[in-house]
């Protein structure tokens, strides 16, 4: 794909102030940093569901979404911005929180599968397919012990980050925003060789 496709960036995560930097809402908290950059800010819109921002010059406007659905209904923000704004999927680039990589790891993807993932889920649903671009962002897992793992679940993606996570938490959101800044000047195979071998320094 060619980086000028992408016209949208869309964050997952619960709307709400007992939600705000947790770790399933990592997608909000990257989109509100690139806000706060580029002195823009976020305003709800009945229309697509969502808190929506715009950031770039005209002709080059790209837009931020963060859908207030909830996380389990994230689809129908999306499709909505996607059917308002006139958008195809390839202009979608969706950031996702991933407890199957660990914190510090990211991947970017053209497709894929919901991973059990239930925001992804949604989108699928929505969209009625699963290519779409999604940058997957880690948090890791609660557990590596698969029963532990699933009893966990839930306290672990809602809760905050910890003190120690926190430097990597920074590194990692910095190294997203160069990512996607690559994206659009550099084109999708640098952006992805940088982000997929992306390792924190947090030295």
């Amino acid at each position: 794909m060619s980086s000028d496709e992408l016209k949208i960036f869309i964050g997952l995560g619960n709307p709400g102030d007992e939600y705000i930097k947790t770790r399933h809402n990592i997608g909000f908290m990257v989109l509100e940093k690139i806000a706060s950059q580029n002195n823009s800010e976020f305003r709800q819109s009945k229309k697509i569901f969502g808190k929506i921002c715009e950031i770039g010059l005209t002709g080059n406007k790209k837009r931020l979404l963060m859908p207030t659905t909830f996380m389990n209904d994230s689809g129908k923000s999306i499709r909505a911005a996607k059917d308002w704004f006139g958008l195809t999927n390839n202009e979608l680039l969706v950031l996702v929180d991933d407890m199957d990589l660990p914190l510090g790891k990211l991947r970017l993807r053209s497709k894929g599968g919901s991973g059990g993932h239930n925001g992804l889920k949604s989108i699928i649903k929505h969209l009625g397919t699963s290519d779409f671009n999604r940058l997957r962002i880690g948090i890791g897992p609660p557990s590596n012990i698969t029963k532990e793992r699933k009893m966990k679940t839930i306290s672990h993606v809602l809760g905050k980050f910890s003190s120690e996570e926190r430097p990597i938490l920074n590194s990692v959101i910095q190294e997203i925003i160069i990512g996607i800044e690559l994206l659009q000047t550099n084109g999708w195979e640098k952006a992805s060789t940088r982000l997929n071998s992306y390792k924190p320094d947090i030295s």
